[in-house]
């Protein structure tokens, strides 16, 4: 399905307004998309059918029935005021939705202005003999260059998305993003991703921080409290870094709601190096880091591809819990 593809538009007037809000008041209102949604039933069906909304021409929403899911941002997103004017990002996850409409997700926070959202990038990028730092955005960017896919109905939703890697105007990575939403149940919902890089005419070394190791698919969570971070190694604890996890959950009290809710990352079996290392922090970021610390170098036309499930829920899992949902991951693949 091409870009010429129509979007369906929305069905109810809450949702119009909440559209028109949005256009108005660009990236920094997507955040209040959940208030102004409110009444939003507390779970869904099968009858709940996904469309896709534009929200600018910058971003587009996807809807399960009444209730936002996500905002991808395909087009170039401009910093708040006091924020450097070289933070300008494009090609990622924001807002990213709990089941009950609470954002999940942070976009330009204080202490990290390159932070944003559900994103993929890494601190050091090394194409041929030059370096660049796609984490912090210095040198090379991610850039739309057209849909591949936008359906959506009852069963689900698809969107998928070609990109490039550009120095200047030389495009010197290929780059494809597919999303996968199912139906919801009453206390979760899984966003399945699927992410691929081809190298264009050079080499590509890709490598995570130094002593953290992170770079790759990361996760930057909302304002919130009560913070529990829950990984195969147990439940709260400190900080980790530079460790291989195939999972990392993050539950909090988002937006000043009564109930806990959150969101993990799962990595698929198959993925390159499983598992991964992983950094997490406390302050509300789930790191991925691969290939980690130590560089990995690919060749010109070599496929690269990673595939991974966001698993939002309500609640704060125990260890068990999220053991289990990860198993019935596992046998999807």
């Amino acid at each position: 399905m091409n870009s010429s593809l129509k979007i369906q538009s929305p069905r109810s007037s809450r949702r119009k307004e909440a559209l028109t809000f949005l256009v108005r008041k660009p990236v920094f209102a997507l955040s209040f998309m959940a208030a102004i949604l409110c009444g939003a039933p507390a779970h869904t069906t099968a009858a709940d059918s996904f469309h896709f909304t534009n929200v600018t021409d910058k971003s587009i929403a996807l809807f399960e029935g009444t209730r936002p899911v996500f905002v991808y941002n395909h087009g170039v997103i401009q910093p708040p005021p006091g924020v450097p004017p070289d933070r300008a990002r494009s090609t990622y996850v924001h807002p990213l939705y709990g089941l009950d409409g609470e954002v999940l997700t942070d976009d330009f926070p204080n202490d990290h202005y390159h932070h944003r959202g559900l994103f993929w990038a890494w601190p050091h990028v090394r194409i041929g003999d030059q370096h660049y730092d796609l984490w912090m955005l210095k040198g090379i960017e991610q850039r739309f260059v057209r849909w591949l896919a936008r359906e959506a109905g009852p069963g689900g939703a698809t969107l998928g998305v070609e990109n490039g890697w550009f120095v200047g105007n030389r495009k010197v990575v290929q780059e494809q993003v597919w999303f996968r939403a199912a139906p919801s149940s009453k206390d979760e919902r899984v966003l399945d991703i699927e992410l691929t890089w081809v190298p264009l005419g050079e080499p590509l070394t890709l490598e995570g921080a130094e002593e953290k190791s992170y770079g790759g698919l990361t996760l930057r969570f909302a304002p919130r409290t009560n913070t529990i971070i829950t990984t195969p190694l147990g439940q709260g604890g400190k900080d980790l870094s530079i460790t291989r996890l195939p999972w990392a959950d993050l539950s909090a009290r988002f937006a000043g709601r009564e109930q806990a809710s959150g969101a993990a990352i799962f990595v698929a079996p198959e993925h390159p190096d499983y598992p991964p290392e992983w950094l997490t922090r406390h302050y509300g970021v789930l790191c991925l880091g691969w290939p980690g610390v130590k560089p990995k170098t690919f060749q010109p036309g070599e496929t690269i591809r990673c595939r991974y499930r966001v698993w939002i829920h309500r609640g704060v899992p125990d260890v068990e819990k999220v053991k289990q949902a990860y198993r019935a991951y596992e046998q999807t693949r």
